[in-house]
């Protein structure tokens, strides 16, 4: 693959996982949007504007943006105006937050309410965090977890930004805080530190540069540790939304299910209602094992170059857990 003259080779294990994952077609739907230009994409902050406002001020600045057909929340400009964006004041004060269309489906997906105490389990950079508050309306609790300096300082700038004022952010291991603070919270979500494949891009070579079947097992230990701090952390009847940025069936669904087998019939897998056409049921065997059934009702949203590749559960948990 040649992008303006310049050689983008997949690495080899991927490709061939690649093939296992996606059927003919979908593998070159996968090509075409690892070869396409990033999209411009962005979600309007409400907790400072309204949609009218904003959407006016863009065109002043003579970007005209278009809401996607999914998920709701999502606009764009073209793909060459992405720098435009980004150098709007809109963009700077934090009344436009530029996400991926797929990251924006987690927080809708967990449907938080105002007035709930939620935990965001691996929060950096904030941008579900933001969007937890706006769902909220401002109104509740939510505990944000980092456990990477860096990145904490940087959630607490994003959080700062967007006037979210609900927020205690904690620079902490989320695999403790299960045990520190047990079924306490009303709704839990775990963006789950992951290979990122789901973002690989032709158009950004160190998107693949770190990739590799140990970074995989790696982040699979992680997985687990946070999942089960996770679940810990929740209270009976609430929901916990798993997500990840990687096609890597050990880091999707063989977490949900080494969780099910773990919690037995303390966790069930909640069905989602997301569109058939950008999405597809998480798998039920993966290198010989063979999964619950119900995590079927998993669900990975194919890249196409507007959406990244992304995986999605929805958890309930139906009793305590605690001995």
């Amino acid at each position: 693959m040649t992008i303006s003259g310049t050689s983008i080779r997949l690495p080899a294990p991927f490709e061939e996982r690649l093939k296992r994952l996606l059927s003919p077609t979908q593998q070159e739907q996968w090509r075409a949007a690892f070869l396409a230009p990033p999209p411009a994409t962005f979600r309007i902050n409400r907790l400072l504007a309204d949609e009218e406002n904003v959407l006016g001020e863009l065109e002043g600045c003579g970007l005209r943006a278009q809401r996607l057909d999914w998920p709701r929340e999502a606009w764009t400009v073209g793909a060459d105006q992405r720098r435009a964006l980004t150098d709007t004041a809109a963009a700077r004060d934090g009344r436009v937050y530029i996400q991926s269309p797929s990251s924006m489906v987690p927080v809708d997906v967990l449907d938080p309410q105002p007035g709930e105490e939620v935990l965001d389990l691996a929060a950096a950079p904030g941008g579900k965090t933001v969007h937890l508050v706006e769902r909220m309306k401002n109104d509740g609790r939510i505990g944000a977890v980092e456990s990477v300096k860096g990145r904490f300082h940087r959630l607490r700038r994003n959080l700062d930004r967007c006037g979210a004022t609900i927020v205690d952010t904690y620079l902490a291991d989320g695999a403790l805080v299960g045990r520190k603070v047990p079924e306490r919270f009303d709704r839990v979500l775990l963006d789950a530190p992951c290979s990122s494949d789901g973002r690989f891009s032709a158009h950004d070579p160190e998107s693949l540069a770190f990739w590799s079947l140990k970074k995989i097992r790696e982040m699979t230990r992680k997985q687990k540790k946070l999942s089960i701090a996770a679940v810990q952390a929740l209270k009976p009847g609430g929901v916990l939304v798993y997500c990840t940025c990687t096609l890597a069936p050990e880091e999707n669904e063989s977490i949900i299910d080494d969780l099910l087998t773990r919690f037995d019939d303390a966790l069930e897998v909640v069905a989602m209602d997301l569109p058939t056409a950008h999405t597809m049921p998480g798998l039920l065997t993966w290198d010989g094992r063979q999964y619950h059934d119900s995590v079927s009702h998993c669900a990975r949203i194919q890249a196409d170059g507007t959406r990244e590749g992304f995986f999605l559960a929805k958890l309930r948990k139906t009793r305590g857990t605690e001995s």
